[in-house]
């Protein structure tokens, strides 16, 4: 492992006093396994693979300063640690010029965000852990959500222990929870905003949760009442669109969209419910594409005298107000009324 640091138990006094300096302690990717009750099973948890997602790592910190020990063996990777450290704390997805991280888990392993992805999966396969829990926070303000790529009662169990609302998604875009169809299962957790004290809280109580449990798997059995969403669709913008955030149209952004737009995350949105103002085409300006690749953007977005609206009922997530991540990831995430599907 050329980037990681390897670290086994590490004592409460020698990570530092706060999570900045733990992460200082830690000085760039780490590796970090704990000895469990029962050493013959062993679980993942994984942080920071976007340097601006603090609650990760504020819980894994707060776990190793209470010196608890976990139920099984537990291997912890942080990821970003460079790209969270760099000033201001916690405000760097990624580093300038550099990859998403949580795009870079399939090959070509060939950049630094990718050999660095290439070496997280290979940590994983030399643990070969029962389950991992990848977390993050929501780029905009929201309530927290699991997602995996696949439904059975194994990724129930896991986001259960974090939130009672599940997203199936067939999307490909090489992310970490991805690996599941080929090796373990592997959740994404999304704890809420960065910025949201409540997000750091259900993160520490979750992380205790899957630590502590002896067995945090289920069988065919168990009814976790999830709130299943299945298929979202991303909404993106198109190379080269500006983009603005305000309260009126700006003729020097071909798409303006509401400044208050974080509060329909995760409301079922109407068709007469304004998102902003465009100008142009629709395909010219946004890309979406559904599961079958078929473009989906007509099904998602009308225009009536240049301002935008849904096209028919959607449920949105992921709403950004990061003109930064809007641009380089996508604007939201929508799911589509037949999908709205059921409880698990």
């Amino acid at each position: 492992m050329k980037r990681f640091r390897i670290l086994r138990n590490p004592l409460a006094t020698e990570i530092g006093a706060n999570v900045e300096s733990f992460l200082r302690y830690l000085g760039g990717p780490a590796s970090i396994f704990l000895e469990g009750l029962d050493s013959s099973r062993t679980r993942a948890f994984v942080t920071l693979l976007h340097g601006n997602e603090p609650s990760g790592a504020m819980a894994l910190f707060r776990w190793l300063k209470a010196g608890r020990q976990p139920a099984v063996n537990t291997v912890c990777i942080v990821a970003s640690v460079e790209a969270a450290l760099t000033a201001p704390l916690f405000s760097h997805r990624m580093l300038p010029g550099e990859r998403d991280l949580n795009r870079c888990f399939r090959p070509p392993f060939d950049d630094e965000q990718g050999r660095l992805a290439e070496e997280i999966l290979e940590i994983l396969r030399l643990h070969h852990p029962e389950a991992v829990v990848d977390m993050h926070n929501t780029s905009g303000t929201g309530p927290a959500f699991g997602v995996c790529t696949h439904m059975d009662r194994q990724h129930d169990a896991l986001v259960s222990l974090f939130t009672r609302r599940m997203i199936v998604t067939r999307l490909n875009l090489g992310a970490l929870m991805e690996i599941s169809e080929h090796s373990y299962p592997t959740v994404t957790v999304e704890v809420g905003g960065r910025l949201d004290d409540c997000a750091h809280e259900l993160a520490w109580s979750g992380l205790c949760e899957y630590l502590q449990r002896p067995l945090v798997l289920a069988g065919d059995e168990t009814d976790w009442g999830l709130e299943l969403l299945r298929n979202p669709i991303r909404l993106e913008l198109n190379p080269g669109i500006e983009l603005a955030y305000a309260e009126q149209p700006d003729a020097a952004y071909p798409v303006v969209l509401r400044p208050d737009i974080e509060q329909l995350n995760f409301g079922v949105v109407q068709p007469d419910v304004p998102l902003g103002w465009v100008r142009g085409e629709l395909r010219s300006l946004f890309w979406a594409q559904d599961a079958s690749g078929r473009c989906a953007v007509s099904r998602l977005l009308r225009v009536a005298d240049g301002r935008l609206y849904p096209a028919a009922p959607l449920k949105l997530f992921m709403i950004t107000t990061n003109t930064a991540i809007a641009r380089s990831d996508c604007l939201l995430y929508a799911i589509e009324q037949d999908e709205l599907a059921d409880v698990s």
